[in-house]
Order: structure tokens, then sequence, then C-alpha cells
């Protein structure tokens, strides 16, 4: 059997199915799974897959290599990845995989784990390999697998906890992932007229890929919300960890600004508590929280990162730029889930006569999207090491180096960080205005030449 390194990434496995991510792949890291759970003294794992076509032949070899290993599997079936952690509650066993691809091209598809309520990542993935490849001995006595329904109960949670205050229409994307069947009934059931863009599952993803992190994905969203009487569009990814949201005008609300929203609201309630956001998010957070009684706590980028910042300072909220969204207050057990953050979105607005109107008094800056430069594997990892050790700010307010190097002006802020998925190295840049974004361009710019002059800027 072939182990490509390459699969065992910093938040997840995820390789090209048939290629570097096989069923014996699959089996073998069960088995690798079922060995860490004994060692644990983790007795079941829950096993759901979202709608990629190799699902569940990658699933069913998953489950056979735990049970393998003497580890009981509850068998969720195709569910969204959320749904799937919140079984991992439910049970009461803390313990989990989601066989999905997340937001990848359909070829991929991948794992991500959780075990005694610790999601794996870094080297705690890694280390599945090291006992793949140091041999594993199958238990005596085979665990059993079990199918269970924790859709309906997943529903009633939602439904019962979220109340909004008014009827609203909506429309929902869910690009063919395997939200849809779950958002059209979650949504009704909260009281929305609901109309639905792309809700069958479909592992081709004929008509856009599920992402809503990326602008030409959600055009047909906009254009819904823009042309009809809808008042605001939610948009998901294909797994349902991440959400996007759209106004009257077709503005795109990015999680960050969303964040301000749940932020207040959270903090009425829970008052001078931490509010965490990754070193992507806009500078206009800071102040935000502030004003409304929290105190912005600074975090790495990645959803497993987040996770264990959450353990660690007990903070009722958390979000990523990227769309991954925390609720861990007493209402929610902190894990990332686009749509309870749909819920809760709609429960704010369904309190204000025109929701578009509050998304779009956020307040903002003048920014680039996520740009990336694509370097060779490992050299992006290189390449920040050097802008960490070689470059210096006099002008800046402060430098941020707990994941890449943010440097923070009076007027605006540049990020470059290595990903943790992919060989490239990840910019974000921001200004109070568009001559300040101007101006900051070419001095972060100048000072990245600095350290590698042939470097070809995106921006």
């Amino acid at each position: 059997m072939q182990l490509d390194a390459s699969i065992f990434k910093a938040y997840d496995i995820r390789g090209i199915v048939d290629k570097t991510l096989t069923v014996d792949v699959a089996y073998a890291v069960g088995q690798a799974l079922g060995e860490l759970a004994q060692q644990n003294e983790v007795k079941t794992l829950c096993v759901g897959r979202d709608g990629r076509l190799s699902g569940p032949k990658l699933a069913d070899a998953l489950m056979k290599g735990i049970v393998s290993m003497g580890i009981d599997v509850k068998s969720l079936g195709m569910v969204p990845t959320p749904v799937l952690y919140f079984a991992t509650y439910l049970t009461e066993c803390g313990s989990g995989v989601a066989v999905t691809g997340s937001h990848n091209p359909p070829e991929y598809n991948g794992l991500k784990m959780m075990m005694a309520k610790e999601t794996l990542h870094g080297d705690g993935i890694k280390a599945l390999r090291e006992r793949i490849l140091a041999g594993i001995t199958p238990a005596e006595q085979p665990g059993m697998i079990e199918e269970i329904d924790v859709v309906t109960p997943y529903l009633e949670k939602v439904t019962s906890d979220v109340k909004l205050a008014r009827p609203m229409k909506i429309a929902i994307d869910c690009g063919n992932g395997v939200t849809g069947p779950i958002a059209v009934e979650m949504f009704k059931r909260l009281g929305c007229e609901v109309t639905a863009l792309y809700a069958d599952v479909d592992g081709h993803f004929p008509n856009h890929h599920p992402d809503p992190s990326k602008l030409a994905n959600l055009e047909d969203l906009i254009e819904v919300v823009k042309t009809t009487d809808v008042e605001v569009g939610l948009a998901f990814d294909g797994d349902g960890d991440r959400l996007g949201v759209v106004t009257k005008s077709g503005q795109v609300i990015f999680p960050d600004r969303q964040m301000m929203l749940f932020a207040a609201d959270i903090l009425s309630r829970h008052p001078g508590k931490q509010i965490i956001y990754d070193v992507k998010c806009t500078r206009r957070l800071v102040p935000w929280i502030q004003e409304h009684g929290g105190i912005p706590t600074i975090c790495c980028t990645g959803h497993s990162l987040v996770k264990a910042k959450l353990k660690e300072t007990g903070a009722p909220f958390a979000g990523e730029m990227s769309g991954h969204l925390f609720f861990n207050d007493v209402r929610w057990p902190g894990f990332d889930d686009g749509l309870y953050a749909g819920a809760r979105i709609l429960e704010i607005l369904s309190r204000h006569e025109d929701p578009s109107a509050v998304l779009e008094a956020l307040p903002t800056a003048v920014n680039t999207p996520e740009l990336n430069i694509a370097m060779a594997e490992g050299e992006n990892k290189r390449f920040i090491a050097r802008l960490q050790e070689e470059l210096k700010f006099d002008d800046a307010k402060d430098v941020i180096t707990i994941d890449g190097i943010r440097v923070e002006w009076e007027d605006g802020f540049a990020l470059a960080r290595s990903s943790n998925t992919t060989p490239v190295v990840v910019l974000r840049l921001e200004g109070d205005t568009v001559e300040a974004l101007e101006r900051i361009k070419t001095r972060f710019g100048d000072a990245l030449r600095s350290v590698e002059p042939t470097l070809e800027l995106p921006f």
C-alpha cells in the first residue's frame, strides 16, 4: 500500500481519490484511529460523509478499519460535517470522522477527525501515518457498526434553540453540497419562506463550486437576492461548516463582518469575555469588540487551532475569515457549523425591518481578497520564516508573528502567512482608505522583495 505523506495535512487528511487517497488508505487510517481510541479509552466513533461520489466506499473502508480494532461505530450516513460534530456530543463519545473533501474539487476527498473531544491536527495527524507504518495488530473481537439517525435530533436542537422574531423570506445556495435537504427543512421549520438554489446533492458540483469564500460562486445567489423579494441570501460550502451572506444590494458580508454582528449579540449576554478572531480578519474587529464590552483575542488560522484556543480560553465565540464560525456559549457546544450560524444570523436580523441595512452598516475597510503566491512544496514555510527573521517595520504600530507576519499600521494592515494545506503564501492587505491601502501595498511589497527580489506579487 502506498501511503503518501502529502495527504496528512495540518487540519485533516485530504487527497485525490484512487491515487493518494484509496480505500486501502482509508481502512488503514481507520485502524490507526481505532488503536488511538483504545489508548484513549474511547469505545465508539461516529462516522459521517458528505455528498461526494467517493464517499460511500471510503466511509465503508474507514469503518471496517475502525471496527477491526474492537471499536464500535455509529454510522450516520450522508450528513454535513457539523452534524457529525453534533453526533459526537449527542452520543457522548466525543470522537468521530467526517469523510469530506470540504471545498476541494470533485476528485478529492478527505477525513476530518475528532478523538476524545479533541480535533486532531498537526502532529496528531502525522502520528496516524507513523502508526500505520509501524504496523497495527487487529483486535481479537471486532466492534459493531450501528446505523443511527442524528439529523432528526440535530434539527430539533437547532429549531428549539433559535427563535426568529418574525417570518423571513430568504434565498439559500447549497452548491449541490451535502447541506441542501437539511438546510431547506431547517429554515422552513424556523419560519422562513425559502428560495433554494442547487439544494440537490450532486458530487459532480455541476453549477458552481461549493465555496462561498470565492465571489464567483456567489453570483447566482446575488442575482436572486437582488431581483426577487427575498430579504437576504445565505450560502454554504460543500460540507456545511462555513457560511456566506449576501444583502439586497448584492454586497457580500464577509465572515469577519458577520463576526461583528455575532460578537455584539453574544457580548450582550456574556460581557467581558474574549472573542477570538484569526490573523486574516479585518482590524475593524478590535475596536468593535472592545466597544461592545469584549476582549479581542487574535489566533492562528485553522479550524482545529481555533477550537484549541476556544478550549484554552473558554471564549463564547470565535471566527475565521474563511467562514468557520464557532458558537461556544451556553446555547451551542463550540464547533463550527455554517447551518447553525445561518440560523443565528437570521435570529438577529429578524428583529429588524431591513436586514440588509443592518448588515451593510457594519464597519468596513478597503481590502484585498485573499491572495496567493504559489511556491514549491515547503518553500512557502521557509519564505515566511525568512520574513519573520529579516524584516523590520519601524513605521508600524505592531508586528504580530503568531502565524506568519501581520504588520499593523494606524490605518491598515498587511499579512503574509504560509498555508497549512497547499504550498502557497497567503496575503491579505487592508486600509482605511484607498490611498492607505495603496501605500501599504507599496510598503509591504517592497519589504517582501527585499527578502526575495524575484518575487512576483499578486497586487
